[in-house]
């Protein structure tokens, strides 16, 4: 056999074990997408960007709270395109899965990046049927969820609902919203999607709502359950021990964010309040992990004249005890972002992309991830 037959030869080889492979574990076998060489990229235009010392000003770290185990966190493969406005991320099969959001100059993108933690590779995924921003995603066994999202900057609901099929790389049209929304929370709770908060119209006063739409899969159907006390968006989600936690959030803007921590007990159909969240914040990521609550990233402050005040991006980690009511801080974000993409897998949190500065003008591809092991 010639050289060149030898080479062909093993490199369908090789491919033939990836596909075999992801045959094995569910997973359909996807492309390849390489890591960004440019860590951030300006909204207008879509070109790269480096921070100037003004905007590098905005980080905040320090936390009020009581200091906790500090843990470590690490780079990982960066996003393959500098993304942020995802709302948020969720975790499936063992992989991370990013929707949607502002990237390359526009802000109602179908991107479907997939990360692979035990490879630390990104693929793409089939992408959205309808690009936007802002789209809540959960997950629960080889489906992840799309729901909802904004088709212009943080404005102009949509009401699309999608489900993606792991094993086939393909979406599917579910029951749309009953009134559409973006900036929302979804999460899993005994086999239905729960949809809480987030903003709607009149397209320019996106107001915050109180929204909570359960969504039946087997049904394909939605029901209305007991409103979020507070109506807010860009909120913290996470489902633990058969309840929903809402953590912090904004009052229709960054300039009022909001420290509110509510449980929802679906049993009695009613909201109950918690100890708040140390540093008031929004579009922050929320994450169950070791039996707390982990929040990190975020966003505070106002444009005014197309020029930010007071601006804070927050590199916080703060994590919550459900059993003792209580919070505590550890190590903070290397590179603070809001907008993340935040999920669960093994023993880690995996952090990516971002707004790098107030607001969506700056978009990042940075990827790290946090432990305490």
């Amino acid at each position: 056999m010639d050289r060149r037959g030898f080479l062909t030869g093993a490199a369908l080889a090789v491919l033939g074990v990836e596909r075999a492979a992801a045959q094995h574990s569910g997973h359909h076998a996807l492309p390849e997408a390489p890591p960004s060489p440019d860590p951030y990229a300006r909204l207008q235009g879509g070109v790269p960007h480096h921070l100037t010392p003004e905007q590098e000003a905005q980080r905040v770290t320090d936390s009020p709270a009581p200091a906790g185990a500090q843990g470590r966190w690490v780079t990982r493969a960066a996003l393959p395109i500098p993304r942020s406005e995802m709302a948020w991320a969720t975790a499936a099969e063992g992989r991370m899965h990013i929707v949607g959001g502002y990237g390359e100059g526009r802000v109602d993108r179908a991107y479907h990046h997939v990360y692979d933690p035990g490879t630390d590779r990104w693929f793409d995924a089939a992408p959205l049927p309808r690009g936007a921003n802002h789209v809540a995603v959960a997950a629960e066994g080889d489906r992840v969820y799309a729901l909802g999202g904004f088709i212009e900057q943080n404005r102009n609901p949509d009401h699309n609902a999608y489900v993606y099929e792991i094993s086939s790389n393909r979406w599917t049209r579910i029951a749309p919203l009953p009134r559409p929304r973006g900036a929302a929370a979804a999460v899993v709770l005994a086999g239905k999607v729960h949809l809480i908060g987030g903003a709607s119209e009149p397209t320019m006063e996106r107001a915050s709502v109180g929204w909570h739409e359960v969504y039946d899969p087997q049904a394909d159907t939605w029901r209305q359950v007991k409103a979020l006390p507070g109506a807010r968006d860009h909120v913290g989600c996470v489902a633990h021990n058969g309840q929903i936690h809402v953590i912090g959030g904004r009052f229709n803007t960054f300039e009022y964010n909001t420290d509110l921590h509510h449980v929802y007990l679906p049993a009695k159909d009613t909201w109950e309040v918690r100890s708040p969240i140390p540093t008031a914040r929004s579009g922050h990521g929320l994450v169950a992990y070791r039996d707390r609550f982990f929040a990190m990233g975020g966003e505070a402050g106002r444009i005014e004249g197309g020029k930010p005040i007071q601006a804070k991006v927050f590199g916080q980690m703060e994590s919550y005890d459900p059993a003792a009511d209580t919070w505590q801080h550890h190590a903070p974000m290397p590179t603070p972002r809001h907008a993340v993409g935040a999920a669960l897998i093994g023993d880690w949190i995996y952090v990516a992309g971002g707004g790098a500065v107030l607001g969506g003008g700056v978009q990042s591809a940075v990827h790290e991830a946090f432990t305490l092991g």
